[in-house]
């Protein structure tokens, strides 16, 4: 039987209970537990590094929200062990990466112990920036890389070029660029397309442009996008899965690209992601 690192949302009294639950539950079946409190809190600065999870975790359960997903997908990435399955529970209702509901919790538990259970890998993406010819920081995302301004009633100038060949110049408050699994999130928000996670591509969504010929953009799965601030891009920041950041200057370069990493999400037995999507857009 696997060993089990249970990761929970910070500062909430529920999920700590639900957690201590769960590995009782799991104890009393001879697997062994880890329990660790996720980190809390508002998007910080850094270079996306996070704590490794122990080396003999063999499957991670995430009680929370799609937040606290998104910040132990970044663990297990740090930590090697993207190959591990993770498990979701939406302690508040029905996420798009936390699938299950706090009282599908252990029935799907029986399901996963005994193998009978499918977990697809997400592709991510890499966000490397450079400054004055040097790499500053890279980032890994889950769902999405987010170009953004502080500045109010100021656009900022995004010159985009996808493969060596100019694309175009994105004037708009900022850019999105999404992994299907997070199509759902910002980029939606945002006017742009949802996309089946099965799929292999990258979403360039511009935020509130202010050419309206600027349109949301997919990418093959393979094709780099490089994109350079403007001389106007002032306080503009970048951000990864909207918990990780970092200030931009004018002139920095930010290339978007596929990561090499994957990270396998164990669907909900329960249901299908239609029916997820069905549920969460209110669709008829």
């Amino acid at each position: 039987m696997p060993k089990v690192t249970i990761i929970y949302k910070a500062k909430t009294p529920a999920a700590q209970e639900q957690a201590e639950h769960l590995g009782q539950w799991l104890g009393e079946r001879s697997a062994g537990v880890h329990l660790l409190e996720a980190k809390g809190g508002e998007p910080r600065a850094g270079n996306g590094l996070e704590e490794p999870l122990p080396a003999d975790t063999g499957l991670v359960v995430v009680l929370g929200g799609d937040g606290t997903m998104l910040g132990a997908v970044r663990q297990v990435v740090t930590s090697g062990l993207e190959g591990v399955p993770i498990l979701g529970v939406n302690l508040g209702g029905l996420g798009f990466l936390t699938a299950l509901a706090p009282k599908e919790l252990l029935p799907a538990m029986e399901k996963v112990l005994a193998g009978h259970y499918q977990a697809s890998p997400r592709l991510m993406l890499d966000g490397i920036v450079r400054r004055q010819g040097r790499e500053l920081a890279r980032f890994i995302a889950l769902n999405d890389l987010v170009i953004n301004k502080a500045a109010l009633a100021r656009i900022v100038e995004l010159e985009a070029v996808v493969d060596g060949s100019p694309l175009t110049t994105f004037q708009a408050d900022g850019l999105i660029v999404s992994t299907p699994t997070g199509s759902t999130a910002y980029n939606l928000s945002a006017g742009g397309p949802i996309c089946h996670p099965a799929l292999n591509c990258i979403v360039v969504s511009p935020i509130c442009s202010f050419t309206l010929t600027n349109r949301p953009l997919l990418l093959g799965p393979e094709m780099t996008l490089s994109v350079t601030l403007g001389h106007r891009a002032q306080e503009t920041t970048l951000t990864c899965d909207g918990q990780v950041g970092l200030e931009l200057e004018p002139g920095d370069e930010i290339r978007f690209q596929r990561s090499e990493h994957t990270v396998h999400l164990i669907q909900s037995p329960f249901r299908d992601y239609f029916e997820i999507l069905k549920t969460k857009l209110r669709w008829g």
